[in-house]
C-alpha cells in the first residue's frame, strides 16, 4: 500500500535519516535536466512518465534497489511519482512513500531556530532573534523579537494586538505565514516588516505580510533609486528603529544592490542580507550591466564590487569582533547538499570569525574585486522576473506561477576558496 506525506513529514524523515532513526531511498523521477539543476541531496533518479510502460527489472538494474528497499518517490508536482509509487507497489514493493506536491511542496519547507546570542547585563532589554529557514532554497529570514515598551528611535514600532512583546520581521519570503507563527510562539506581535535589499533569488513577501497585518513595510532608502513601484517607509543610513527597547540600526551596505542595506540588532547582532554571509559574500553583477570594461566601470560588475569591499571592510567589519552574523541565505548546491550547514540548526558566524577565517577578505581591493568578478556562476532562475516582481512592476499572475518562478536553490554567493563568483 502507498503512503502519501506532506513535505514537512519528508523533511522530518530526512532529518530522522540523518540521525540514523530512518533508512530509505528517495527516488526523483523528473527528467534528467532537471534532476541535475536542483534536487533533494542523495536523491537517485529514474525518469518516469504516467502511462508509459513500466519495467522493474529495468528500474532495478539502473539503481540497484529492490522489494525489500523502502522507497520514497518524488517529481516535479506530486503527479507522476504517486503513479510511479503504484507502479512499485504492484511490482512488490511493500514500502513505498509519495511526497505530495514533490519538489514544489519542497520549495516551501521552512524550519525556525534561535540564534545564539552573547549575554547581555540584566538591565538589557529582552532580546531574541528567531532565523527563519526556507530548507530547499537556502533562504535566512529573521524575527527579531524586543520587549515591549519602545525606547528613542528614529522610528518606533509598538504592539497592536496587547501580546507581551515587540517583533519586526525582516526578509521575509513567499511564506509570510513563517513569521506569524514564529512571533506567536515568543507571544510577538509583529509591528513593521523590512527587506535588507531587492531580492534576486525569490519572491520577497514582505510587502504582502506587511498589507496583510496592516504594518509599516521598510525598504532602505536607496530602493528609491530602483524604482521600486510599491509603497514602503524609507529607512537611511545609520537611522534605527527602536524594538520594544532594542535598537535596530540600518547600515548601508552597497554591492550586492544599490539598495542593500545590513540591520545592526543592538550591539548583539547584525542581519546582514546577501553582503556577508558565514563563508562567502554576495555577488555583484545581478543588478548591474556587466558591458565594456568592468574593472573600470562605476556601473558594472566591477564597480559594486569596489562599493561591496567598502561595505564589506569599512562597515560590517568595523562592528566588534563579538558581533553576531545573521547572514541572508546559505549555499545549496545543486545536489541539494549544504556543506557544512545543518538544516534546522542556525547559521550564523561572528565579526571575528569572518575576519579570520573567510579568505577572499584577506585580499585588497583590487584583488578582491578581481576575485568577485572573475567567473560569474550561474544566474538564479528567472531572475530578472523576480526581480521585477520584487520591484513591483510585475505580478506572477496566480500561486502556479509564483511558484515556478522561484524553483530551485539560491544563486547569489561568492564562493570562499575557488576564486569563482557564486550564490545570493
Amino acid at each position: 500500500m502507498v503512503e502519501t506525506i506532506s513535505a514537512d513529514e519528508f523533511r522530518d524523515r530526512i532529518d530522522a535519516r540523518r540521525r540514523g532513526d530512518r533508512s530509505f531511498v528517495v527516488v526523483d523521477t523528473r527528467p534528467e535536466e532537471s534532476f541535475e539543476g536542483w534536487r533533494v541531496a542523495d536523491a537517485v533518479h529514474y525518469f518516469y512518465k504516467p502511462f508509459h510502460e513500466f519495467d522493474v527489472d529495468d528500474f532495478e538494474r539502473e539503481n540497484g534497489l529492490s522489494s525489500d528497499d523502502n522507497v520514497i518517490t518524488l517529481c516535479a508536482k506530486g503527479k507522476a511519482s504517486e503513479d510511479f509509487a503504484a507502479e512499485l507497489d504492484a511490482a512488490g514493493y511493500e514500502d513505498v512513500t509519495v511526497v505530495a506536491d514533490g519538489m514544489r511542496g519542497w520549495s516551501g519547507v521552512y524550519d525556525r531556530t534561535s540564534v545564539p546570542l552573547p549575554d547581555t547585563p540584566d538591565s538589557a532589554p529582552p532580546l531574541d532573534i528567531v532565523q527563519v529557514q526556507r530548507r530547499a532554497k537556502g533562504c535566512l529570514g529573521y524575527l527579531v523579537v524586543g520587549g515591549r515598551e519602545p525606547g528613542d528611535a528614529d522610528h518606533v514600532v509598538a504592539d497592536s494586538d496587547g501580546s507581551n512583546r515587540v517583533a519586526v520581521a525582516i526578509d521575509v519570503s513567499r511564506h509570510g505565514e513563517e513569521w506569524v507563527k514564529a512571533a506567536a510562539e515568543h507571544d510577538a506581535s509583529i509591528a513593521a516588516v523590512l527587506d535588507t535589499h531587492v531580492h534576486a533569488d525569490h519572491l520577497s513577501g514582505g510587502r504582502a505580510l506587511a498589507d496583510e497585518l496592516g504594518v509599516p513595510y521598510y525598504l532602505p532608502a536607496a530602493a528609491a533609486e530602483r524604482d521600486v513601484a510599491h509603497a514602503f517607509e524609507p529607512i537611511g543610513r545609520n537611522e534605527t528603529l527602536d524594538v520594544g527597547g532594542v535598537g535596530l540600526k540600518a547600515l548601508a551596505t552597497p554591492g550586492h544592490t544599490d539598495d542593500g542595506a545590513s540591520y545592526l540588532v543592538g550591539d548583539a547582532a547584525v542581519l546582514t542580507g546577501d553582503t556577508l554571509f558565514t563563508d562567502s559574500v554576495g555577488r555583484t553583477e545581478l543588478q548591474f550591466s556587466a558591458g565594456g570594461d568592468e574593472n573600470e566601470s562605476e556601473t558594472g560588475a566591477a564597480g559594486a564590487a569596489r562599493r561591496l569591499y567598502d561595505s564589506l571592510h569599512g562597515t560590517l567589519l568595523a562592528q566588534p569582533d563579538g558581533v553576531v552574523v545573521c547572514p541572508g541565505h546559505f549555499a545549496v548546491a545543486n545536489d541539494g547538499t549544504t556543506g557544512d550547514v545543518v538544516p534546522g540548526e542556525p547559521v550564523f558566524t561572528t565579526v571575528g570569525a569572518a575576519r579570520r577565517e573567510i579568505e577572499v577578505l584577506a585580499l585588497d581591493a583590487d584583488e578582491f574585486v578581481d576575485r568577485i568578478t572573475r567567473t560569474l556562476p550561474e544566474k538564479p532562475p528567472n531572475y530578472e522576473s523576480v526581480i521585477a516582481a520584487n520591484r513591483g512592476v510585475e505580478s506572477p499572475p496566480d500561486e502556479t506561477a509564483a511558484i515556478e518562478l522561484e524553483l530551485g536553490p539560491n544563486r547569489c554567493a561568492a564562493e570562499p576558496d575557488t576564486g569563482s563568483a557564486a550564490d545570493d
